[in-house]
């Protein structure tokens, strides 16, 4: 790629740390990874404490790391990303899940959804999807893998949610918000112009009171507020 200076710009590699307690299954993601161009794998960890020691010591750019690991075997993957909101904020994370669990996708979102994604582990078989999450949560953005989407859409609250108040078209748009999408990629997923997305969006925050909100956090909690549609009991499953 050439620069405006007539000289080759050098390509962007992307460090990456590896948390995952099964040796077996970390070594099969660290082997993908590997093998992808513009990453550098420069730590991997079997447990939440080493994980943070290698994120202090090597500050990568991107972490991908397990829901469950030692010692506790709960939700030591989502603690660590909270962690590290404070800890290391320009450092991505990519949390892996063996299971579509909206309540965890819920609480990796509460300090924010920039800079983190939620995928079910079998994304690590289709390695241009995974480096997409990657590159997506290294520059600040999002990502929620969509079978765990298309599970909140298919939820129902026994009460009435605000959410019920969104046309089908809002809905599409606000799930789509909910994957990590800025207007442009809703746009040209569901055929519509850009300016058709910012007025279905300003519909959404009308609809669920966010118009006062600063513009990042009306994004955000209106994408809390979808998640938060028929979530189950955190640690149920992972």
């Amino acid at each position: 790629m050439l620069t405006r200076t007539g000289r080759y710009a050098r390509p962007v590699v992307l460090r990456v740390a590896v948390a995952e307690d099964s040796l077996l299954v970390r070594e099969g993601i660290v082997r993908v990874l590997a093998s992808q161009p513009g990453l550098d794998i420069v730590a991997t960890a079997g447990d939440y404490e080493e994980l943070l020691e290698a994120v202090a010591r090597e500050r990568p750019d991107v972490v991908i790391t397990d829901i469950r690991m030692p010692p506790t075997g709960t939700d030591e993957g989502i603690r660590a990303a909270l962690h590290l909101r404070v800890a290391s904020p320009s450092t991505g994370v990519v949390v892996l899940s063996q299971y579509a669990e909206p309540s965890y996708a819920l609480a990796l979102l509460a300090a924010g959804s920039e800079g983190r994604a939620y995928l079910l582990k079998e994304r690590v078989s289709e390695p241009s999807y995974i480096v997409h999450a990657i590159e997506e949560v290294a520059r600040g953005g999002s990502v929620i893998d969509p079978r765990v989407v298309d599970l909140l859409v298919a939820a129902r609250s026994a009460r009435p949610s605000p959410v019920e108040r969104l046309t089908p078209r809002e809905r599409e748009v606000l799930a789509a918000m909910a994957e990590g999408r800025n207007n442009a990629a809703i746009a040209t997923a569901l055929v519509l112009s850009e300016r058709a997305v910012e007025k279905h969006i300003n519909a959404i925050f009308s609809k669920l009171d966010l118009s006062e909100e600063r513009e990042v956090h009306r994004r955000v909690k209106a994408v809390l507020t979808f998640l938060a549609e028929g979530r189950p009991q955190l640690g149920s499953t992972q």
